[in-house]
């Protein structure tokens, strides 16, 4: 495909709606979890108590594993974006490239100290890898991805489970548990504390642990060769080849994810080694996710296309400034759920943490649209992209 016609600065639209689509759905995810602070009240009845398990169920059925995959996905095609407009000026991007990752460490870091679940420090650590893999061949790239997304630590645990079995599941070093005492206090400076040490080393051990640090690193190759490829971008000369692409991947995408789905209702109870259940877990659940999120892409990149981003382009503004959606909706919903704010987690179940949430998203949808009516990029995009830029004229 013809990727040097893309221009230095254009916006891919589609790419920008479908990550908004993937934020709205962390925060509706987040909401109803009170931001890892799984502290709920009892259900005022058995209607409500069914209602609130109906949604979670449901909630966590769409986007649980999948928003944060379509996330992965594309901050591997932002830095091929980013790359390839830089060797159009003839520069070479890396060193921009991990200055920039060391902001985003930055950014996490403040995240972090309000909400013990946090992706940016993650994103930015595991970022490093596109680095030694810029330049090699697709073939090549799509086989280090295939090999990272096959979980190859989690399968060095199944021989192992297999050769031992009274091995027993492992014990996490840090859990989220220890970080609710402070959550629930009235204390902000203690809150901050804890979630900066031990709920960030919490939620980095749990990402070891259940296959998201290969899982992510995959995504993030995926999603630069999608962009090598001109896979995201619509024009007049590539419509056929890019839609028949999500065709396709529709086509397959959806029936893996149907077979994974139930599959696992034959697969686990004919494991009874629990070490080897719980790696089985991981594997089967990061592979059913990912099948998942090729089908939520696929279908939304073509109904976008089909429509002509009708509907869908609402979702742009909010897509547009995904770093400011991510870090203010960790500070206002810890206020809004943690013992030092508002403390909502002793008072809203399910249902009505889900309200919030809707209320939270639009919100953060309308000050998008507001914003981009006046700036060009959001608050902290902007502060993103000079910090990357300085010294730059």
């Amino acid at each position: 495909m013809a990727n040097g016609e893309l221009r230095s600065g254009e916006r891919v639209l589609a790419v920008d709606a479908l990550r908004g689509f993937a934020v709205m759905g962390i925060v509706l995810l987040h909401n109803i979890e009170h931001f890892n602070f799984y502290s709920f009240p009892e259900a005022a009845s058995p209607f409500w108590g069914s209602l609130d398990k109906q949604l979670w169920d449901l909630l966590f059925f769409l986007f649980s594993g999948k928003a944060y995959a379509i996330f992965a996905l594309l901050f591997g095609f932002t830095f091929y974006l980013q790359q390839h407009h830089c060797e159009q000026r003839g520069e070479d991007f890396r060193n921009r490239y991990m200055w920039r990752l060391l902001l985003l460490l930055g950014f996490g870091f403040i995240n972090a100290s309000f909400f013990p679940g946090e992706i940016l420090v993650l994103y930015a650590l595991l970022g490093f890898v596109l680095v030694p893999v810029r330049h090699l061949s697709n073939k090549a790239v799509a086989w280090i991805a295939f090999i990272l997304m096959l979980q190859p630590l989690e399968w060095g645990k199944v021989v192992y489970a297999l050769l031992n079995p009274a091995a027993n599941p492992e014990q996490t070093l840090f859990s989220l548990g220890d970080v609710y005492p402070e959550l629930g206090g009235d204390s902000l400076w203690e809150m901050i504390k804890v979630n900066f040490v031990t709920g960030q080393l919490a939620s980095l051990n749990w990402a070891w642990c259940y296959g998201r640090v290969f899982q992510t690193a995959s995504l993030f190759m995926i999603g630069m060769l999608l962009g090598r490829k001109g896979l995201f971008r619509l024009t007049d000369e590539t419509r056929t080849e890019v839609m028949c692409f999500w065709q396709r991947v529709a086509f397959y995408a959806l029936p893996s994810a149907v077979l994974l789905y139930f599959g696992k209702e034959f697969l686990y109870p004919q494991i009874a080694n629990p070490f080897l259940k719980a790696t089985m877990q991981t594997i089967w659940n990061s592979w059913y996710n990912l099948a998942f999120m090729l089908v939520m892409v696929s279908g939304f990149l073509l109904l976008y296309w089909i429509n002509e981003g009708r509907v869908q382009r609402v979702l742009v503004p909010y897509g547009k400034m995904s770093l400011t959606d991510y870090i203010s909706q960790s500070i206002l919903g810890s206020f809004l759920y943690f013992g030092y704010g508002l403390g909502l987690h002793q008072y809203c179940g399910t249902t009505s943490s889900l309200l919030i949430g809707i209320a939270f998203f639009l919100l953060q949808l309308a000050f998008a649209h507001w914003w981009f009516r006046h700036f060009r990029r959001g608050p902290l995009e902007t502060i993103w992209h000079r910090l990357t830029w300085i010294g730059k004229k």
